[in-house]
């Protein structure tokens, strides 16, 4: 099947096709995403109006919308054409007046005849202790219906609500029987209608229940979307894994060095999460896997574990951090274990420059380098490794697709593994990494003190400092993150800048540092190179200290204006405190009051420490494209489904995609054709030329 196929062909005309739609209309509708009648199939009601006839308007709480039937009276036409025109009705109980503005007198005397009856509809409100109906929304002849719930649709300018109502109504009648795509036990489970039952129902609630994301219709369709993007990713996953791998088995010989000279035993889920990556990398095929473990769960022992695995089957590895300072970081806490195993590792930054440069690429050619720690400058053209099997990419989000592509064709057959210290909701990372294996680090290593969290108004201030004077009196070194670099007249937030030269006057020179993105590098990571040593002993800071610094000597972390922040950032720059023996604590000081999102992130913080549990509330607060970040989210837009209310679909369609494509690799089979139907209906058709291609 490798065009459309014709039994959708009328799904995919023009929407001027449908009726009521010319070349304005279709317009206003591009703006709502809408050029075929199939985007308007998941375009659904957001709202409705309870058009159920009553006797009287007086049997509708006011002001509220009422339908009734009326005896047409006296048309009272204004004297000027700035006033209103006015027509009395009277229904079962009570009189009544139809007002409308700017009207053709012509028009109304042929709508509504004086003694005639009509049912008319529409809000119905006091005035001046007059009820009146201003331009009723219907009036129809008697015998003419009106559906008792009458749905309403997202507008845009140009577009009337029976325009949409009517064109969305064209779109529905035009739906083809198709056969059905989903798992039958499932349907039977959930109690879902059919795909166009469920269309049929979206698109005629009978009520406001109908229109809720857990009505049966709405999470059918939401399923549907849902599977789609899922069978693409499983599509992905399998394109991926006919690609040539190669087997890479290590011998033990190199971690047990390591493990013999740890301070303590890895976690149940480190020991878990490295079996997962040896028994991928000896496996012929290409590793594809996420390793996704919260702030301090110990990614970086896995890492090493994993980068040794591929140095005893002979070949080497690579560990690629987004920015220089969390690049040196990884180098010095891998060195000392590495030096135990008897392995060559290097660094590899933009910094390295000619010779020195030179030298390094030259040793990692012939292979000497056994393992190599790097930013971005891994990439480059003349970076050559004479064996790489394993490729692991830290802070995913902040490398893109193309990046990690990049990197696969540094080394055709190599397993990548792909860090994130970012916990995020199981239902994101199945949208956002469903190509991917995941391994999850849910412990903590001990040793890791717990923080204690405490809120301050910026009112208290003064304390703080005070507080802060004693502790590094005691020689404790303590962070202070601000929301802005330089101060802003638009923004009422103490800066980076600011807050910099308020501490360094109260504390003796050279205490305080300070350290943001828009400083040289050198600059910064001379500041950062000074904290870290110990000789400055409080550091001012943006967000740029917000992944992995790790500093165990600092045991306080001040979060200034705090409900500024997300939750997942407030959990992270928390994270970088309680690394080492001393009592830590974490200070969120905000301005009051607090708005209603505000407090409960601040709320949520005081409560956990658990970073999926806080990756969770986060998505409930916040929404799907801001946890992740929309710009670099990668996650799909969907029509129907909704993230935040659906979570758990997300995982239903992960397993029933993963099952139908283990049954029916080619999608071959009755139910495999359905499926690529549904495919050619969500645009997802792209992943039909994986199957080809396969």
């Amino acid at each position: 099947m490798t065009g459309r196929p014709e039994l959708l062909f009328p799904l995919f005309a023009s929407v001027e096709t449908l009726p009521g739609i010319g070349p304005k209309s279709a317009k206003a509708l591009a703006s709502l995403r809408v050029a075929t009648p199939k985007d308007l199939l998941f375009t659904l009601p957001t709202g409705g109006t309870d058009r159920t006839p009553v006797d009287s308007i007086r049997d509708v709480p006011l002001p509220g919308v009422a339908t009734t039937t009326v005896t047409v009276g006296r048309h009272m036409a204004p004297p000027t054409r700035r006033q209103p025109y006015r027509v009395e009705v009277e229904d079962a109980k009570t009189t009544f007046q139809l007002v409308y503005f700017r009207a053709s007198e012509d028009h109304l005397l042929r709508q509504l005849p004086t003694g005639e009856r009509r049912v008319v509809s529409g809000k119905v409100e006091l005035y001046d202790g007059l009820a009146q109906m201003p331009h009723p929304d219907h009036v129809l002849t008697v015998g003419e219906t009106l559906p008792p719930y009458e749905p309403i649709y997202p507008l845009a300018a140009g577009l009337t609500l029976k325009a949409m109502t009517k064109a969305a109504q064209g779109a529905v009648d035009r739906l083809p029987d198709l056969p059905e795509w989903a798992d039958p036990h499932l349907l039977d489970r959930e109690g879902w209608p059919s795909f166009g039952d469920a269309v049929r129902a979206a698109h005629h609630p009978e009520g406001a229940k109908d229109l809720s994301p857990a009505s049966a219709a709405r999470r059918r369709l939401a399923y549907d979307e849902v599977l789609a993007h899922q069978l693409t990713l499983a599509l992905a996953r399998a394109g991926a894994r006919k690609r040539p791998g190669r087997a890479t088995e290590g011998t033990g010989r190199l971690q047990a060095k390591v493990a013999a000279a740890l301070p303590y035993t890895p976690t149940g889920a480190q020991q878990r999460a490295i079996a997962e990556i040896a028994a991928d990398m000896a496996r012929d095929r290409r590793m594809n896997r996420l390793l996704q473990g919260d702030v301090g769960s110990g990614k970086t022992l896995v890492a090493l574990m994993s980068l040794l695995i591929a140095v005893e089957a002979g070949g080497q590895g690579a560990l690629m951090a987004p920015t220089e300072i969390l690049a040196r970081q990884h180098e010095e806490g891998l060195r000392p274990l590495a030096e135990e195993a008897g392995v060559v590792l290097a660094l590899l930054t933009g910094r390295d420059k000619g010779r020195e440069r030179q030298a390094k690429l030259d040793a990692l050619a012939r292979g000497d380098i056994h393992i190599l720690v790097g930013t971005h400058a891994v990439f480059q053209r003349d970076v050559q490794f004479a064996d790489l099997r394993l490729a692991i990419v830290d802070e995913q989000h902040r490398f893109g697709v193309r990046q990690r592509m990049l990197l696969g064709e540094k080394a055709q057959a190599a397993d990548v593994l792909v860090m994130t210290a970012t916990p995020i909701p199981r239902s994101l990372a199945l949208a956002q990494y469903g190509d991917m294996d995941l391994s999850v680090l849910d412990e903590k290593p001990p040793g890791r003190t717990p923080v204690t969290t405490s809120t301050v108004p910026v009112g208290r201030m003064d304390q703080v400092i005070a507080r802060l004077q004693s502790a590094v009196a005691e020689g404790r070194q303590a962070y202070w993150v601000c929301p802005l670099v330089e101060e802003s007249e638009v923004v009422d937030t103490t800066s980076a800048e600011e807050r910099f030269r308020s501490l360094r006057a109260a504390f003796p020179e050279g205490t305080v540092e300070l350290v943001h993105g828009q400083m040289p590098p050198s600059q910064k990571d001379a500041a950062m190179a000074r904290f870290v040593a110990g000789d400055a002993k409080v550091l001012v800071a943006t967000t740029v200290i917000e992944v992995g610094v790790n500093v165990p000597n600092a045991s306080i972390m001040v979060i200034e204006r705090a409900e500024t922040f997300g939750l997942a950032q407030l959990h992270q720059l928390r994270g970088r405190v309680g690394r080492g023996s001393e009592k830590s604590t974490c200070l969120l000081l905000y301005k009051a009051p607090l708005g209603e999102a505000a407090e409960a992130r601040l709320r949520i913080l005081r409560e956990s420490e658990d970073g999926f549990r806080i990756s969770e509330e986060d998505l409930a607060l916040r929404g799907a494209g801001d946890v992740i970040g929309t710009a670099q989210s990668g996650l799909p837009r969907f029509r129907v489904a909704d993230l935040e209310r659906q979570a758990d679909l997300m995982a239903i369609a992960q397993d029933d995609a993963r099952a139908l494509l283990a049954a029916d690799p080619s999608l071959d089979s009755e139910r495999g054709r359905a499926a690529r139907l549904l495919l050619w209906l969500t645009e997802q058709d792209r992943a039909l030329k994986l199957l080809d291609v396969g």
